[in-house]
């Protein structure tokens, strides 16, 4: 089956490379899950914190004009006491709600097994079908710098790629595009080269987006510190799911004192020696957060927005590191 991106996704895609005349396609590690039958929406909805049944009956808020059912949603996995589990970008690859639901999951490669358990644990009886898609490729595709407009290809990108579509956590993710293995990347996006990895995950850290176990600690990481409600992952208003208390009451409270933010170091860390939730310190020696994962010069960490403007440092076996840390320009501007 092929997936088109629809024309609110070539809009927006036009808006995005307009000026671009080169994107660099990144090949992902992230697994990918397949969640298909009649009943996978309901078994996702109590599971996650988005509104799963956007992608089946387009419910809840209404999509923008000729915009159909939404392509991809993010979302987390929480515990029973409102920590992430797992994050998740979600993909519909049925065309319409007259078909069987057929969803596909993103997520960390590490923990394939143990969403698989997660959800068969509460399948029960329900008619879902839950199976690892070893024959696909994830890539993101992040837009170039130089001047052109390659949006006379757009068609032909939509006609190869099994799906296309914006990253739904913030624009400046660029898209998402899964195919089949072995596909020709130039010739579904002509012009794109394959980027190094290490260069995807620095655009993440200096953007702020948290992806993966070592971003979203298990058991640790709270949605709304980690900005599910500013990265599009959460739904007030859909009802009730796993771990959904604690993150209403934290919403409806409005007081979120520490939060996910890019932080960038005086010189390059050292490789794989910081310790994992090293404490970030104010220069009076207070803890001010924890850093949670990094490359070189940069990285995100969970910062008290009360510190986030003093000088700060990271302890590395005795020796600090100052860092600074900054607000994304795609936050939303009542944030800042």
């Amino acid at each position: 089956m092929l997936v088109r991106a629809g024309t609110a996704a070539t809009t927006t895609l036009r808006r995005l490379w307009r000026g671009s005349g080169a994107a660099a396609c990144f090949p992902l590690g992230r697994a990918l899950l397949e969640v298909r039958g009649a009943e996978a929406a309901l078994l996702l909805q109590g599971l996650l914190t988005n509104d799963v049944t956007r992608l089946v009956a387009g419910d809840g808020p209404p999509p923008p004009a000729g915009a159909g059912l939404p392509r991809a949603l993010y979302a987390h996995a929480l515990n029973v006491q409102g920590r992430c589990l797992y994050d998740l970008l979600l993909y519909r690859l049925h065309e319409s709600p007259e078909e069987e639901p057929h969803i596909l999951l993103e997520c960390d490669s590490g923990v394939l097994d143990a969403i698989q358990k997660h959800l068969k644990l509460y399948k029960i009886r329900r008619k879902v079908n839950i199976a690892p898609c070893l024959d696909l490729s994830l890539w993101a595709v992040i837009p170039g710098e130089r001047a052109g407009d390659i949006a006379s290809s757009l068609a032909k990108c939509a006609d190869q790629a099994l799906v296309l579509t914006p990253d739904p956590r913030t624009e400046v993710m660029g898209w998402r595009l899964i195919t089949k293995k072995g596909a020709n990347l130039s010739e579904i996006i002509p012009g794109s080269h394959i980027g190094n990895i290490q260069d995807y995950h620095r655009h993440r850290y200096k953007q702020g987006i948290p992806e993966g176990v070592k971003d979203l600690p298990p058991g640790v990481a709270l949605p709304l510190e980690s900005n599910l409600a500013y990265m599009n992952g959460i739904s007030f208003t859909k009802g009730c799911y796993i771990g959904q208390e604690l993150t209403a009451r934290t919403h409806h409270m409005g007081v979120i004192r520490k939060r996910l933010l890019p932080v960038h170091f005086s010189a390059p860390l050292p490789k794989d020696s910081v310790p994992e939730g090293a404490e970030i310190l104010t220069e009076s020696g207070k803890s001010a957060g924890k850093y949670r994962a990094g490359g070189g010069e940069l990285g995100i960490a969970l910062l008290r927005l009360a510190n986030i403007n003093e000088p700060l440092c990271l302890n590395i076996a005795g020796d600090k590191v100052k860092l600074t840390a900054s607000i994304p320009e795609w936050w939303p501007k009542t944030a800042s």
